[in-house]
């Protein structure tokens, strides 16, 4: 099981990375230390991911302070057929 710095993954590489740690622990066929070094390591993408998500959603409340746009608000666009527009 390799270890590298989860710092320098992106959020979607460390969460491939999470959900393969996850698929091998979930077989029990890990003899017992490569299990305990597959969670150590699970754990810490895990944070790695939950701190990016939050660093993102911090940047999207920012961005949204200003209270000009509704979140996921989708702007009318005229045409028949669009989705979530209320009739």
């Amino acid at each position: 099981m390799s270890s590298k710095p989860t710092e320098n993954l992106s959020f979607e590489a460390a969460l491939e990375r999470l959900e393969g740690i996850v698929r091998k622990l979930e077989t029990g066929e890990l003899p017992l230390d490569d299990s305990l070094q597959a969670f150590e390591e699970g754990v810490r993408l895990s944070t790695y991911c939950h701190r990016r998500l939050d660093e993102v959603e911090k940047k999207v409340q920012l961005l949204l302070a200003d209270g000009s746009r509704v979140p996921f608000e989708q702007a009318p666009t005229g045409g028949e057929g669009d989705r979530g527009k209320n009739e």
